[in-house]
């Protein structure tokens, strides 16, 4: 699946991407604040892309007007999400390479997986979180209209071994009836 914004276009990752990837993630101010380590290598960034960015539904953020990828925006449906939700839900996660922060860019491709999910893939309710002090991806899911839930405390986070105080918003299928 490819999607298209009027910056952007959504695609599946590719292994030619992996420079690119590894450009913006070897920025600790990336994966730090997303959750993750910052990736060491080239070679790295490859194996992530064939092992987490492959997964369905995971997207290159990719600029029109020089074809680079620059983030990566993604939904994970019910069991492929890290929070206990339906199989009619997901969680939604994204990171942009700090050269990007600040353009409205990351804003701009959650709304088109949004839509996407509510639309063509039927989703019910759209999780996200964010971590304490990371008040940019706060941000951004205050400007796409995601709301407060609940705040998991002191939650050992595997990848990076910290324990991590975690916000997490969501958003309902406004095409959804309330019975």
């Amino acid at each position: 699946m490819i999607l298209e914004t009027e910056r952007l276009i959504l695609r599946p990752w590719e292994g030619s991407d992996a420079a690119d990837l590894f450009e913006f993630a070897k920025d600790p101010a990336v994966g730090n604040s997303a959750g993750w380590n910052p990736h060491k290598s080239v070679d790295e960034s490859l194996e992530i892309i064939r092992t987490v960015l492959g997964e369905p539904e995971t997207y290159a953020v990719v600029l029109k007007e020089n074809m680079k990828a620059v983030g990566s925006v993604g939904l994970m449906i019910g069991g492929k999400s890290s929070l206990d939700i339906s199989e009619n839900e997901a969680e939604i996660g994204y990171w942009i390479g700090v050269p990007f922060w600040g353009r409205g860019l990351i804003p701009e491709a959650v709304r088109e997986l949004v839509r996407y999910g509510f639309e063509d893939l039927g989703l019910v309710r759209i999780w996200c979180g964010y971590f304490d002090g990371n008040e940019k991806s706060k941000r951004v899911q205050e400007k796409c209209g995601f709301k407060y839930h609940h705040t998991n405390k002191d939650v050992l986070w595997e990848i990076t071994g910290e324990v991590l105080t975690e916000h997490v918003t969501f958003l309902d299928n406004p095409n959804r009836r309330n019975l």
